[in-house]
């Protein structure tokens, strides 16, 4: 099986030259690609310079949108997407493209303890393995690593669900796991970045919350909310309960907390139909 490297790349002049030089030393590997996301530093003339092939972004379009890009103009079974900024050891690309060779759909670089750019963002890291684990029942280790080899064919099937920003990690992983398709997990130390990121504190927050709804809305929808309907409705009885003993009547609150469960549940209902339509149209 041939292996196609993708690379979506902004403005990563200080790292891409090396990373393409390590690339070009290893063993069977069909081509390399170059996405330059509207980079402003040269990166894709670096990259150009260098032999292989740059697919160039007019402007900034997102990380997302840079993998879609390069995702449809390669050519090998498998492609291997990796970061330009030097986290990515190309040491380690041969070992997941193994694993798809080896009957793996797809195998994902699972950042090791220690690989976590801050505290904050390896919280964040658990805290969604742990609710993607809970949704698909499946062991998930690294939910948002962007190193990851993937057979070609399954991958472009879901193209039109990634999204443009920096999750599609996590939409690919779910949409994987949703299909029934078999996912694996290799150890991998990230390093340290070279460069600025272009990631933000503030945007960080939000995408933080997006995902966890975006986790729930790709695989189950009904395994989010079902719980969290079932506890308005128990909250509900208990105040009803409460009053009912203390004041002998049924209170405005407890009809809008039981009224919310059966929502919540609705919306629920609604959305796990919708994501099985969707699904059905990929197929």
């Amino acid at each position: 099986m041939e292996a196609s490297v993708v690379i979506p790349a902004k403005n990563e002049s200080g790292s891409i030259s090396s990373l393409i030089k390590q690339l070009l030393a290893l063993p069977d590997l069909k081509e390399i690609i170059v996405v330059d996301d509207g980079s402003s530093d040269g990166t894709g003339d670096i990259a150009e310079k260098l032999g292989v092939k740059v697919i160039r972004h007019p402007y900034s379009k997102g990380n997302g949108a840079a993998i879609k890009s390069g995702a449809r103009a390669a050519t090998g079974d498998i492609i291997l997407f990796m970061d330009a900024d030097g986290q990515h050891s190309p040491d380690d690309a041969l070992r997941l493209i193994e694993k798809v060779c080896q009957g793996f759909d797809m195998a994902v670089g699972a950042r090791q303890t220690g690989s976590q750019a801050s505290v904050g963002r390896g919280f964040a890291n658990k805290f969604y393995n742990w609710l993607a684990s809970y949704m698909t029942g499946q062991k998930i280790e690294d939910l948002t690593s962007g190193f990851r080899a993937v057979r070609r064919v399954k991958f472009l099937q879901f193209l039109s669900l990634l999204p443009n920003g920096f999750s599609y990690p996590t939409t690919s992983t779910m949409a994987f796991f949703r299909a029934g398709y078999s996912v694996c997990y290799e150890p991998i130390h990230a390093a340290q970045r070279v460069g600025e990121s272009h990631i933000k504190p503030l945007k960080d927050g939000v995408r933080f919350l997006l995902i966890i709804f975006k986790i729930g809305t790709l695989y189950s929808p009904l395994k989010l909310f079902v719980p969290i309907a079932v506890a308005v409705f128990m909250i509900g009885v208990s105040y009803y309960g409460y009053t009912f003993i203390v004041d002998g009547r049924f209170t405005n609150m407890s009809a809008l907390m039981l009224t919310t469960s059966l929502i919540i549940f609705m919306v629920g209902l609604v959305s796990e139909q919708i994501t099985a339509l969707m699904y059905k149209g990929d197929e």
